[in-house]
């Protein structure tokens, strides 16, 4: 059994970079499961498949298959062989993450590559539901979070630096329906494990948020 970090939040709140910097410094595997979501949605949403009816998205999931590689240090998602990595950070292709991931099909599909992954490696990994049922004994859980207008002035910004028109009050009600939706769902919802820490980034820098995670391995003999 690897040694395992799991850091759980809601859209928008610096999982993905802040799991990536902790890796790096603890010579860890990051595991993205939101990724892995994405992909899925990818592949619905170029199937044509009707991702709000959860019969047509349980059909067509056999014919995605989604794996984590590393490309020249670089963690890569694979669909269908394809390296699909820059084209899941769309916002449309995150909306469709949010709402498939509620069908257990979907999260059956993924959850058993997860924790296989977690078994066989020291991991770091972030999603919405890794303390709470992907790595339920996982010796250090963190809930990391961040106000909605400080999670959309950041998705805001990451956009727009990449070329992208947006419109950050579109962002921030967004961010609120995906949260409305990730925490309200039936299966695994989105919340705080009760062994989990509470880390509000809000004012927060990413260095001071990965230097207070370090310091938390240290008191878990991690």
């Amino acid at each position: 059994m690897g040694k395992q970090i799991a850091i759980d939040g809601p859209a928008g709140a610096g999982k993905s970079t802040i799991a990536k910097l902790l890796s790096k410094k603890k010579g860890f595997i990051y595991v993205d499961t939101g990724a892995m979501y994405r992909a899925i949605a990818l592949f619905i949403l170029e199937s044509k498949v009707p991702f709000d009816d959860e019969g047509a998205v349980e059909k067509a999931i056999p014919g995605a298959d989604v794996r984590l590689k590393y490309i020249d240090e670089k963690q890569c998602v694979l669909l269908n062989g394809k390296d699909v990595t820059d084209r899941l950070r769309t916002e449309e292709v995150g909306n469709v993450a949010s709402k498939v991931s509620a069908y257990p099909s979907v999260r059956s599909c993924l959850t058993q590559l997860q924790r296989r992954t977690a078994e066989e490696n020291d991991v770091v990994m972030d999603g919405r539901d890794i303390g709470t049922v992907i790595l339920p004994n996982a010796p250090l859980k963190v809930f990391l979070t961040a106000s909605v207008s400080v999670r959309a002035k950041r998705r805001f910004l990451e956009l727009t630096e990449k070329g992208e028109e947006c419109d950050i009050k579109k962002i921030e009600a967004d961010i609120r329906e995906r949260d409305e939706r990730d925490m309200t769902r039936e299966t695994a919802p989105l919340k705080q494990a009760e062994d989990a820490i509470l880390l509000d980034s809000s004012d927060m820098s990413i260095d001071e948020v990965v230097s207070r995670l370090l310091e938390l391995c240290g008191e878990r003999g991690l």
